[in-house]
């Protein structure tokens, strides 16, 4: 029997995926098609590279899902999380990312595996044999997608995703902005610093919200509608909603105190965070937008302490494809209708970088448990990781079937605890410990012979 795993795409899912099924003895063989094969938002060859934002998001694990996500993905030996951590970047509460030197970390480690092989080209058609995972992502190539569409007979889903700018440091004016986390947050200086606050009064923000709604978009295809991912909505469409809503979101002025006016409260605050180790370089905080670049330019050199301000990226829209896993995909993320292939990452429907490398970490476990002829227990419901595979396996309604972020929503309740704001915390905290401890358990119990794999 060929042990073989081969992987579609050499991205959050698909490096994890190949990290872990090679970790537990199997030959795997990532196909990936860049650089031959570019997309609208990578720039590189590497593997894992980081697209439409820096951060991990909040990195605390008793209080945060995403935030017990990353412990889980720890526990079971996970490479993103490691280069992760190897290449983290101060920023308060939240897990940032020197993202080039990571994607080369990443790429460096999986490379040079005994195990893993890295073939560049795209694959249009899926494969009628073999073990395969396709973790393409939601950039999945438009041949790749047609041949999905033709085996399952769904309509693929697709939702519009936006990425914020990138600015040179040595452009912003210090004299206006400021270094400062919010709330101070953070356990170092450098971490309570992490961020660069460029202040508004009201008169500037009205200016900016009527600039911003006046500004030249992009404009969709014929046939296309416009379902963006509540998480990463355009600027613009934030702002349709109506004038304070920015003030409520990415923009809200809590928090925060102005060193050079320390008297005078901002009415809204734009945040910049570090999106490189030299610091040369920051992201526009929760600004993705669908602005046409010399309205981008305009539009955001009108913030305080941006008005000579420099974009070493300029943010964009782009359309991302999911497949509707809980109608297409059983317990172990295979396909229903071509059991030899699993869908890993992104394009199942889950949302965000560190969701997609969970996704990987699993698909990449179960294929090796599977070649190793073990059937793994079914992901506890109540850890972080069963909690999203549940979901898009048939947790969620089919009929409406959106991505999704992990968070607390998707766990089972905790019997016997109240709810109300007030019991917030305490009811996160029971999320956590139960979760930890299945996890624990799971690993343990699930935890893969290698000498079956290389029988």
């Amino acid at each position: 029997m060929d042990k073989t795993l081969h992987i579609i795409g050499g991205g959050m899912a698909g490096s994890e995926a190949a990290w872990q099924a090679a970790n537990a003895g199997l030959r795997v063989i990532i196909h990936e098609m860049r650089p031959k094969v570019g997309t609208f938002a990578h720039k590189t060859g590497h593997l894992a590279e980081m697209v439409c934002s820096n951060s991990f998001r909040s990195d605390d694990s008793e209080q945060n899902a995403v935030g017990l996500l990353h412990w889980e993905m720890r526990q079971a030996g996970g490479l993103i999380m490691e280069m992760a951590d190897t290449h983290r970047l101060p920023a308060g509460g939240a897990l940032a990312v020197d993202r080039d030197p990571f994607a080369e970390a990443v790429t460096a480690r999986l490379t040079a595996h005994p195990n893993i092989t890295v073939e560049a080209g795209e694959i249009t058609d899926l494969p009628e044999s073999g073990h395969w995972i396709i973790a393409t992502g939601p950039l999945t190539s438009g041949a790749l997608a047609q041949s999905v569409l033709k085996a399952t007979g769904e309509e693929s889903l697709a939702f519009f995703d936006a990425i914020a700018p990138i600015l040179y440091a040595d452009t912003i004016d210090m004299e206006i902005a400021w270094r400062q986390s919010r709330y101070d947050k953070g356990e170092t200086e450098e971490e309570r610093t992490a961020y660069l606050n460029c202040p508004m009064t009201k008169a500037q923000y009205e200016a900016f919200i009527d600039a911003l709604l006046a500004a030249d978009k992009t404009e969709f295809k014929p046939g296309e509608t416009a379902g963006y991912f509540d998480g990463c909505l355009p600027i613009e469409v934030m702002a349709e909603r109506g004038r304070e809503t920015l003030r409520f979101g990415p923009m809200k002025p809590v928090g925060l105190t102005n060193p050079h006016k320390p008297d005078e409260k901002p009415y809204a605050v734009v945040q910049l965070r570090r999106d490189n180790k030299l610091g040369t370089l920051y992201n526009m905080v929760g600004f993705q937008t669908k602005m046409k670049y010399g309205a981008q330019t305009d539009v955001f050199r009108m913030i305080p302490g941006l008005e000579n301000a420099s974009f070493a990226r300029l943010g964009g829209i782009h359309r991302n494809t999911f497949i509707n896993s809980p109608r297409l995909l059983d317990h172990e993320m295979r396909l229903k209708s071509h059991p030899h292939i699993r869908f890993a990452g992104q394009i199942t429907g889950v949302e965000g970088y560190v969701e997609s490398a969970a996704m990987g970490l699993l698909a990449g476990r179960m294929a090796a448990a599977e070649l190793s002829g073990r059937t793994l227990d079914a992901v506890p419901a109540t850890t972080a990781m069963g909690a999203l595979v549940s979901h898009i396996t048939g947790g969620a309604d089919a009929k409406t079937f959106q991505p999704m972020n992990v968070n607390f929503g998707l766990f089972p309740p905790v019997e016997g605890l109240k709810g109300g704001r007030r019991g917030r915390k305490d009811r996160y905290k029971a999320y956590t410990d139960r979760a930890k401890a299945d996890w624990q358990g799971w690993l343990a119990a699930t935890r893969l012979d290698e000498t079956a794999l290389s029988a």
